[in-house]
């Protein structure tokens, strides 16, 4: 009777990833109508959202970030919000703050007028511009989904994700977020140029008389039901081994790779392993499969990673970089 059971939750359990498959298909085919050049930042993008989590996307201006989340948003049915990042901003500005208002009676009394942070899907534009302060109220209000303000909470919508950007070659008067508080983002995503086929396209789609709109794919239900589903979906033994290898054999200490001893100051932590876990599936779903591989870790090391590791004095002098570092620890998984 059990064994009848459990193969019902199976069947139950193909039937919905089958049916996210193809809705997250149509979901791709929306964002691609806007979005010229950019597939994998695309799917990158997707995973983090399926995955729950946020994603860090860095890549020079003019390449398209902004226009990626407003897209996103009209695609996945999310209220979709943008803080644009400056010296000055303070943490009421994003979170929001209270005001003392006084009714037809002649009583006063404080109404919490809420910030930009209560929409479920933030672009917080060149996060790194903003004083330590400002960036350490969102990056709380990221990990706890919920604002405190005036001693009262206020939780956040569901789902929330902030989908923050970073412009990594003018740093002059930015202030770089702390590694701890880049191991929020789930993701960190390089935006590069588009190929010229890709800026070709862009081209003929953009600077005509009429420009592809996006259109809804999705609903905030369907993508809380969709994240829900993939925390359910089974993660191999081999799948299992291949993260916790990546994800140990980054630590400098007792790692079995000498390169990883003598060019890292510090590895990633356990949440590394959990976001590699729920990425792995998320990208799984995403190209129409029922269960990760070790190609998935494989694939999703590098964004996953990189911003949880962090060179020391010697390897920055001899020019190794963490994707050099990230390539030898993948070559030891697969």
């Amino acid at each position: 009777m059990i064994e009848v059971a459990e193969t019902a939750d199976t069947a139950s359990l193909v039937r919905e990833v089958e049916s996210l498959g193809e809705k997250l298909a149509q979901v791709r085919l929306g964002v691609g109508r806007v979005i010229f050049g950019q597939d994998q930042v695309v799917a990158h993008s997707l995973v983090t959202l399926l995955a729950g989590g946020h994603v860090l996307l860095v890549g020079v201006p003019g390449l398209g970030k902004t226009r990626l989340v407003e897209t996103l948003g009209t695609v996945l049915g999310l209220d979709a919000k943008r803080v644009q990042f400056t010296p000055d901003l303070m943490p009421a500005d994003i979170l929001g703050s209270e005001v003392l208002d006084e009714g037809p009676d002649g009583r006063r009394a404080f109404r919490f007028i809420r910030g930009p942070i209560f929409g479920q899907l933030l672009m917080a534009d060149e996060i790194n511009r903003a004083s330590p302060r400002t960036q350490s109220a969102l990056l709380q209000a990221m990990q706890e989904h919920k604002v405190a303000v005036g001693g009262e909470i206020h939780p956040l919508p569901a789902p929330f994700h902030v989908l923050a950007t970073q412009n990594p070659i003018e740093q002059e008067g930015t202030y770089p977020l702390p590694e701890a508080q880049l191991d929020r983002f789930l993701l960190e995503v390089e935006m590069t140029y588009p190929d010229e086929a890709a800026e070709r396209a862009m081209l003929l789609a953009t600077t005509g008389a009429r420009e592809a709109r996006p259109v809804a794919a999705m609903t905030a239900v369907e993508l809380i039901a969709a994240q829900h589903l993939i925390r359910r979906m089974p993660v191999g033994e081999a799948v299992l081994e291949a993260i916790l290898r990546l994800v140990r054999g980054a630590r400098p200490d007792g790692s079995p790779l000498a390169m990883v001893r003598q060019h890292l100051a510090w590895g990633p932590g356990p949440r590394a392993a959990q976001a590699l876990m729920l990425a792995t599936r998320a990208r799984a779903v995403l190209e129409g499969r029922l269960a990760p591989s070790v190609e998935d870790v494989l694939a999703l090391a590098e964004p996953v990673l990189r911003h949880r590791m962090a060179l020391n004095f010697s390897a920055r002098a001899e020019g190794i970089t963490l994707a050099d570092v990230i390539a030898t620890l993948k070559t030891e998984v697969a």
